[in-house]
């Protein structure tokens, strides 16, 4: 087992690695808080879900402009100079989250909070697109998932017994852990975007804008991105809805709802490596479409479901449609994007998760508020079966050229066959 692991860690850059370790405690910091915070709004100013929906939709909405912002800033600036600014922010934002007594503040907060805390998200992902090779890619997105998802079983666990007796301390463990991360990342992490002084080196600010110009026009990665927000809708409603849903239909507490992300996190930690591993080589449009299926499954028998061990088992069917979908679509994106274009095309693949995030939380308050609650899975769960068949689509129309199939080559020397991506 440990020459197992060295080997994997041998593959793999000294650089990725210490984005890994950063990335794991940063994580911790935000599964303490997050899965949460949509209680956190109705308990401690007593709204309901759409009210609670609308402060979370402004942060998304606003999260979007900021995403494409730092899009810009990345590919003319680097990484590490917005990755440092996002976690001290993230620190003094969280903090002020907290500290807010009033609901009618909470809307200006969010508005200034959305559009600076999602500046350096772009910076992430090119940082590891510069990193890795197009080989590695789905890989090495699949372990970041892995860690990812250790600090899942940590953070929403004392999570959710920390939110029983106080949200205040959650916002402040959250607020130390950025500072902690940040100053790691200081030390540790050098600039790691590509020398391009023939093209973004001479490149101004308004220039990098404009390149967005060059992203829209890219139609494949269009309609990529259309079938995932499809897809999107329906998977935030598992970290902003499903928690109100439980406690107000199924009497389930936060600790308990803790622990449903806690065996997807599980799951992620025993299956998603070899998961990644095992699907590599498979048209990755077809795999897209072949996850999604696994999230109709698992979102809509939240709609038909009562029994606790049923909703575990449909929190696993869905992490397996994540295991598939999560690594296939980052690795996607990147080898999208051309060299130059890496900050603004992962910005624009943000709204694949920022978009649903902006309108989602709060239609889903709605029908929860107005509706059967139960609708809102069935909804869901058809969505789900739209967006599978515009990624069946895309396979059939663009999943065949070069760019998105691997290629094995015979090395004829030493008979072995390499893979090319």
């Amino acid at each position: 087992m440990v020459s197992r692991f060295r080997k994997i860690y041998l593959e793999y850059p000294k650089k990725f690695w210490v984005v890994v370790v950063v990335s794991f405690i940063d994580r911790i910091g935000g599964t303490l808080l997050f899965p949460f915070f949509s209680l956190y709004l109705t308990q401690r100013f007593g709204v309901g879900m759409t009210q609670a929906g609308y402060i979370l939709g402004l942060f998304s909405f606003f999260g979007l402009f900021g995403g494409m912002i730092g899009g810009a800033l990345t590919d003319k600036f680097g990484r590490r100079k917005l990755i440092l600014f996002g976690l001290i922010f993230s620190a003094l934002s969280t903090l002020t989250l907290g500290l807010v007594n009033k609901f009618s503040m909470l809307i200006p907060i969010a508005v200034f909070v959305g559009l600076l805390s999602d500046i350096s998200g772009p910076a992430h992902a090119a940082m590891i697109a510069d990193i890795l090779p197009e080989t590695q890619r789905t890989e090495g997105f699949g372990l970041l998932r892995v860690v990812g998802n250790l600090a899942w079983i940590i953070g929403p666990t004392i999570g959710g017994f920390v939110a029983n007796y106080s949200f205040l301390a959650l916002f402040i463990i959250d607020a130390v852990v950025s500072c902690i991360v940040a100053l790691l990342f200081y030390l540790l992490m050098p600039e790691t975007k590509p020398k391009t002084p023939d093209i973004t080196e001479h490149e101004s600010i308004i220039g990098s804008f404009k390149g967005y110009s060059q992203v829209l026009k890219d139609y494949a990665y269009m309609a990529f991105l259309f079938a995932g927000i499809l897809m999107g809708l329906v998977y935030q409603q598992m970290y902003n809805s499903l928690s109100v849903f439980l406690r107000d239909t199924k009497g389930i507490n936060p600790s308990g709802y803790g622990f449903l992300l806690t065996t997807s996190a599980i799951t992620v930690i025993l299956f998603q490596f070899w998961v990644t591993r095992k699907i590599k080589e498979r048209p990755p449009f077809l795999l897209m479409a072949f996850g999604v299926i696994f999230y109709t499954i698992g979102f809509s028998m939240f709609g038909f479901v009562s029994a606790y061990w049923l909703f575990m088992l449909a929190i696993v069917i869905i992490t397996i449609g994540e295991m598939i979908i999560m690594p296939t679509s980052q690795a996607l994106a990147a080898n999208f994007a051309p060299i130059d274009k890496r900050g603004r095309y992962m910005a624009v693949f943000g709204l694949i998760w920022m978009l649903p995030a902006t309108i989602g939380p709060s239609s889903a308050g709605y029908i929860l508020d107005n509706f059967n609650p139960n609708l809102l899975w069935y909804i869901g769960g058809f969505l789900c079966l739209i967006s599978a068949f515009f990624f069946y689509i895309l396979h059939l129309r663009i999943g065949r050229q070069k760019r998105f199939l691997p290629i094995t080559i015979i090395d004829k020397s030493n008979t072995k066959n390499i893979e090319i991506e």
